[in-house]
């Protein structure tokens, strides 16, 4: 990667950790400081995740309500918050999830999705793609 690329892309990611809400693994019920973007973005009880089994070009739609988990395959995708944009702003959304494979020894994730930009922060996985399409009431 060039070093003009390079600067870009860092520029791009530490823009889009300002915009998203910031989290923390340590409360169970909802990511910590997730009330301080209360100005900037909204909360909605439901997140809209789209799964994708690579191997057996599978799919799913999930809506999961916060605090619960709903399962893909060998996945467990578990809800903390989700947020989007007021309606005066572009519009994206958020959500804070904890994704476990039942394998032992298999990736899993914990943290922030962006749904205008997955690839920021995403699951790692050989088989499986899980990325937020939205949040909803």
């Amino acid at each position: 990667m060039s070093r003009g690329w390079l600067l870009i892309a860092s520029g791009l990611c530490g823009w889009l950790l300002l915009q998203a809400p910031p989290g923390s693994a340590a409360d169970a019920a909802a990511p910590a400081n997730a009330g301080a973007v209360a100005a900037s973005w909204e909360a909605k009880p439901y997140a809209e995740i789209q799964a994708l089994d690579k191997v057996n070009a599978r799919r799913a739609s999930l809506v999961i309500k916060a605090g619960e988990s709903a399962s893909f395959g060998s996945m467990s995708i578990s809800v903390r918050a989700c947020y989007v944009r007021p309606s005066n702003q572009a519009k994206d959304a958020t959500a804070f999830l904890d994704i476990r494979d039942t394998h032992e020894g298999e990736p899993g994730f914990s943290g922030w999705m962006l749904a205008s930009a997955p690839a920021v922060s995403m699951l790692e996985h050989p088989i499986y793609d899980v990325r937020v399409t939205g949040c909803r009431s």
